[in-house]
């Protein structure tokens, strides 16, 4: 297994994505809202990843996200949201054992559209991936662009779903390193059980459309919603195993895990 195929691994988690207008979280309970992906609120997250075995490989891995994301309407280009994530990487290298660092930096803009119906929201724009990777195997050493496109349908209380699709390649950046052309497809459900508790689904599958390579998991997690005057804390854990599989270095089983906070205003 080469330190590129790992790499390539970490652009299926580099996008989160956009916004809904305030008056759908007001119309929603928190333990709802606090899930929506697409939330028009200032919000920091840390988000784990422990991978403990990788397809084709006996080698482990960790990925840590620091996410914030912060909305800014305009007054003639509609309402946008920008977001930047900065990944601790752990990865393996070829000569043995793991290296530890910063990953690449991703920022995110992203333009909601209006549906007609606040609890419903669509999102797109354009994403940028800056080689800011402290060493070789924790980054593409690429410039990468590309898109996104979001749903999220939060018209039940119960019940909340969507998905995500990401897209990016290079164009600029080492030569000696392995060209990108990747696509990430993230489905998300929620089930509300009640007290702040429930249920959820967010696996991310994986293609390499330079290589043909793929993964694909499925996840089913549990978490917690605690809300209060100014804050929203949520904390979950996803247990995720990947059904099917082409190419070395995806994460075979992997445990998600995270604290988000959303900021009310």
């Amino acid at each position: 297994m080469t330190q590129n195929k790992i790499i390539k691994f970490v652009a299926a988690c580099l996008i989160a994505a956009p916004a809904l207008s305030a008056d759908a979280y007001a119309q929603g309970d928190d333990a709802a809202q606090a899930n929506n992906p697409l939330a028009n609120f200032t919000a920091f997250n840390i988000q784990n990843y422990y991978i403990p075995t990788l397809t084709d490989s006996d080698a482990d891995a960790n990925q840590t996200w620091l996410r914030f994301a912060q909305p800014f309407p305009t007054e003639n280009f509609g309402n946008w949201l920008f977001r930047a994530s900065l990944p601790i990487n752990s990865f393996p290298t070829m000569g043995g054992g793991n290296t530890t660092g910063l990953g690449d930096l991703n920022m995110f803009a992203a333009y909601t559209f209006d549906t007609g119906n606040p609890a419903v929201a669509l999102g797109a724009g354009p994403l940028l991936s800056i080689p800011t990777a402290s060493d070789s195997a924790l980054g593409s050493g690429k410039w990468e662009a590309g898109a996104a496109a979001v749903y999220f349908n939060a018209n039940s209380p119960k019940f909340q779903y969507g998905g995500l699709v990401t897209w990016q390649t290079d164009f600029a950046g080492d030569d000696s390193r392995a060209d990108r052309n990747f696509m990430a497809v993230q489905p998300f459900a929620f089930l509300q059980l009640g007290e702040g508790y429930y249920l959820r689904s967010a696996p991310i599958w994986a293609f390499n459309l330079d290589n043909g390579n793929y993964a694909v998991p499925i996840g089913l997690g549990f978490g917690k919603v605690i809300p209060r005057e100014k804050v929203v804390y949520n904390i979950f854990i996803e247990p995720q195993y990947t059904v099917i599989h082409e190419g070395a270095g995806f994460p075979e089983f992997q445990i998600y895990g995270a604290l988000n906070l959303q900021f009310k205003r």
